[in-house]
């Protein structure tokens, strides 16, 4: 995936923001690696992107977004006390989602097509969206990029052999000032920051 490096020219600086780049005259094409076209459907469903090279990045761009929003690591929401484990934390609320936390999550994919994050009971259990904190901080790596919704749940049959996870689904509004369009009437919006971390 060192295309997401070509596209935004990365040389010393691992960690990018995907909204400091020029999309004014840019539109994938089909044939668009499927990198580019998730970074820039992403983009413009108004989700938030940081890309890291390594987990130490990962580690400064999650504590970046906490100061940036004035929050605590007790302000996080967090299911998966192994991810808990992974970000070093035993403060993280692992009991309860608050109004004013963020919930911190893993995926099952990343869709190019249309730059929208699939989920399923492995990440948020039974828990319907609209019951989680309205500000997510997805953890990622660029080996879950699939191109179409198909592809990435014919990635969770493959992984999960016999038993398939329930609650299977996808947020595609980041934008929660943004006026809903008659495809996403009754989604729910959330304010998501995504730390993609590169494994390939």
């Amino acid at each position: 995936m060192n295309l997401l490096k070509k596209i935004f020219g990365i040389k010393d600086k691992s960690e990018i923001s995907i909204n400091q780049t020029d999309k004014s005259s840019y539109v994938p094409r089909e044939d668009t690696p499927i990198d580019e076209k998730f970074t820039y459907n992403f983009n413009e469903n108004g989700g938030k992107f940081l890309y890291c090279l390594t987990m130490d990045e990962v580690f400064e761009a999650f504590n970046n977004i906490l100061e940036e929003n004035q929050l605590d690591k007790k302000d996080v929401y967090c299911i998966n006390k192994q991810l808990g484990d992974v970000f070093k934390s035993d403060d993280f609320n692992f009991n309860k989602a608050t109004d004013n936390s963020f919930f911190l999550t893993t995926c099952e994919s990343l869709i190019a097509k249309n730059g929208s994050i699939l989920f399923s009971s492995n990440q948020i259990k039974e828990k319907k969206l609209n019951e989680l904190p309205s500000k997510f901080i997805v953890f990622a790596t660029t080996s879950q990029l699939t191109d179409t919704i198909s592809e990435g749940m014919r990635k969770i049959k493959n992984q999960s052999k016999n038993l398939i996870p329930s609650n299977i689904t996808t947020i595609q509004d980041f934008e929660t000032e943004k006026e809903k369009n008659f495809m996403s009437y009754g989604s729910s919006t959330k304010n998501l920051y995504l730390l993609l971390l590169e494994d390939l």
